[in-house]
């Protein structure tokens, strides 16, 4: 896939007012539900080096544009013969917004993930560490820029999470979220600390002394087994990704009619 960073390409507006072309990728269900909607804006699709990256469908279809097209600008559109749309938010209405520049554009951090032998992975929603047995609890030890900072932790593992991704599995283990830094949740530990919210600039390095232990990010299906011994290092990459739209992605309004089952 591309790799061109968010800032070096046009917004939509930009390109709507220059005569340009705005070449889109896109991804996630109902797709031909878009391919029509779009038709009527200066774009084409394409399947390679895209200004821009359209996901339709959920949560899940941005997690799965940003791994297949990581750090192209964003726009998250929520498809609605499965999301209910409050009256401000039809697809059409987004559409507009979108090529008009009227829609809000969002810095996402993201996560970059190192385990043994060279295993990779990078997350703008979380990074996880969980136990390979369901009979029994993995036990880690967790720096924080080489410091330790628990010498010893017990339990079901660990979530490394953005602010973005906080409001997923981060939000169901502590019942909060947060807006800036890194933050960690502890899944049933048998300690009393359950997360910690740290400086973006955190190294957080996570070694395994009883395992097996699995890592994986997002929705990824790469899964990475650890053993006793093993670290792993989560750290913020240098280029976040731009997106547009989060705010309108995330409307309560229209959450509300999802949650209602409208």
């Amino acid at each position: 896939m591309a790799t061109n960073t968010a800032q070096a390409v046009l917004s939509p507006s930009e390109a709507s007012a220059s005569g340009r072309l705005l070449r889109i990728a896109i991804c996630g269900r109902h797709l031909d539900d878009l391919r029509q909607r779009l038709q009527r804006f200066p774009m084409v699709l394409v399947d390679s080096d895209p200004d821009l990256v359209i996901s339709y469908g959920g949560d899940g279809a941005l997690l799965g544009a940003e791994r297949d097209w990581p750090g192209i600008p964003k726009c998250p559109i929520r498809d609605v013969r499965r999301n209910p749309k409050c009256s401000l938010h039809g697809e059409d209405q987004v559409l507009d917004m979108l090529f008009e520049g009227r829609l809000r554009r969002s810095l996402l951090a993201r996560l970059l993930a190192e385990g043994p032998g060279g295993a990779q992975l990078s997350a703008i929603n979380d990074v996880i560490v969980s136990k390979g047995s369901i009979s029994s609890a993995v036990r880690t030890r967790i720096r924080l820029d080489d410091e330790v900072f628990q010498a010893q932790n017990v339990g079901d593992g660990l979530v490394v999470a953005t602010p973005f991704g906080s409001t997923g599995y981060f939000q169901s283990i502590t019942r909060g979220c947060f807006r800036v830094g890194i933050g960690l949740a502890f899944n049933n530990p048998m300690n009393w600390l359950d997360y910690v919210v740290v400086h973006e600039d955190t190294v957080i390095s996570v070694e395994i002394l009883r395992g097996p232990a699995l890592f994986l990010a997002d929705n990824n299906p790469a899964r990475f087994n650890l053993k006793d011994g093993d670290r792993l290092t989560v750290r913020r990459a240098e280029e976040p990704t731009l997106a547009y739209g989060i705010d309108v992605f995330r409307c309560r309004d229209c959450y509300r009619l999802r949650e209602n089952g409208v």
